[in-house]
């Protein structure tokens, strides 16, 4: 099955390991199909072994309120959805059409479009504009890599505590540990990956899975 992966595990491995665990179901293998159909771009999708802990995380916290800073084409939500407790809601913040537009196919056919709240704006907006009373559960970003830490300074103080938020690519391929890399994407991840190692609100573990995921729950 060629699908993203945990970049630094052998193909043979990776099998294992998705094979080990929960497996992609029809609609999540039919949109990682139809996500490749995008070309190179469907690098962004993130592995299926990563939406399997995204949904275990998110039952694990017993969230109700979630909030996914960007979506492409839906796998990522789909997984949250899934997650949620009865009558929750994820708020999903992108500014594609295109690409949401596939993710809101799989979405109906996985029967839980009725529990997430597209919004097509920029997301430094959608989170700011979320009402002061809004608690956030669980939290997920995976977008444009120099506003990092506006969005977990923006969601930070929204999220429960003992909530979760979870960032993606903070392995950056590997870039991270490159002295080379000095392009200002990798130089942003390496700062919130800095930013959030030195934040005293939460603790937080950084797991080889994917392009890297952290996970930091709050604290204080």
């Amino acid at each position: 099955m060629d699908t993203p992966k945990s970049f630094h595990l052998p193909a043979d491995i990776h099998a294992y390991l998705v094979d080990h665990g929960t497996a992609p179901d029809p609609v999540q293998q039919a949109l990682i199909d139809d996500t490749r159909a995008l070309g190179d771009i469907s690098i962004m999708q993130i592995a299926p072994e990563q939406g399997a802990l995204l949904t275990l995380l998110v039952a694990l916290t017993d969230a109700r309120f979630a909030v996914e800073v960007g979506t492409f084409t839906g796998y990522s939500a789909l997984c949250i959805a899934r997650g949620l407790q009865p009558g929750g809601r994820l708020v999903c913040c992108d500014v594609n059409e295109e690409w949401t537009a596939v993710a809101r196919r799989a979405w109906e056919q996985a029967g839980v479009a009725d529990r997430i709240d597209l919004r097509l704006a920029p997301a430094i907006e959608t989170l700011r504009a979320l009402p002061p009373e809004a608690v956030v559960d669980f939290a997920f970003i995976d977008a444009d890599k120099p506003s990092y830490i506006d969005y977990y300074e923006e969601l930070l103080p929204r999220l429960r505590m003992g909530g979760l938020l979870v960032a993606d690519n903070v392995l950056w391929f590997g870039r991270v540990v490159d002295p080379a890399a000095t392009d200002p994407d990798t130089r942003a991840i390496r700062r919130f990956n800095d930013h959030v190692r030195d934040d005293p609100r939460t603790a937080a573990v950084m797991l080889p899975v994917g392009d890297g995921l952290t996970i930091a729950r709050r604290v204080a």
